[in-house]
């Protein structure tokens, strides 16, 4: 069954019973976090948000710009607030960039927000590269120098696997359409729903 492929590690963190109100999207480029996203949002009736889009439309500038202006340092505080202003509404699905997890401000203001649920988009490394590359052979896709440096990328991924997997679901993406994953989060989205709403009930 496709609903056996997500892992979960918590059953929302809120001891309220309050259904989380923010899904955030996290995993390593070509998760399809920016592809999964609006469909999994326009399913739930939420809005979608991209990360990356937000900081770029606040700066005027790409995110390749950005990085060669102010480097990862000056771009990562930018993330950090950028991350800040949007966990502040309500009803989205978030796409985070694929570094924003290694920032530890960044990882404690998502996993300390009972309203916030963190949802890891995995795959293995070649299947990511493939799809990245596929994206540049038939889209207008941003070109990715990284990919063609494979010992910098596999350290890149390695470094930030672990982090991602401290998320609280975790999908196997490999070799499933965007329709099978969002079926995936919903399913499990409505499983654990209709949970919390039954625990409520029996303690009316």
């Amino acid at each position: 069954m496709l609903e056996g492929t997500v892992h979960t590690t918590s059953q929302f963190r809120t001891c309220q019973g309050i259904l989380p109100t923010r899904i955030v999207l996290t995993g390593f480029m070509g998760a399809g976090k920016s592809t999964i996203g609006p469909r999994l949002a326009q399913r739930l009736g939420w809005t979608f948000i991209d990360l990356d889009e937000e900081i770029v439309r606040a700066q005027q500038k790409s995110i390749a710009q950005i990085f060669d202006s102010i480097g990862e340092a000056g771009f990562r505080d930018l993330e950090k607030n950028a991350l800040g202003n949007v966990l502040c509404q309500e009803n989205i699905v978030l796409a985070l960039g694929g570094g924003a997890i290694e920032t530890a401000a960044n990882r404690q203001r998502i996993q300390q927000d009972d309203l916030t649920l963190l949802l890891y988009l995995a795959a293995p490394l070649e299947v990511l590269i493939e799809r990245c590359e596929q994206q540049q052979l038939h889209r207008k896709a941003v070109r990715r120098p990284i990919l063609e440096k494979r010992a910098e990328l596999t350290e890149r991924f390695q470094r930030r696997r672990p982090l991602y997997e401290m998320a609280d679901w975790t999908i196997d993406t490999t070799g499933k359409t965007l329709d099978e994953m969002v079926h995936i989060i919903m399913s499990q989205w409505n499983k654990a729903s209709w949970k919390l709403t039954h625990e409520q009930a029996k303690k009316v």
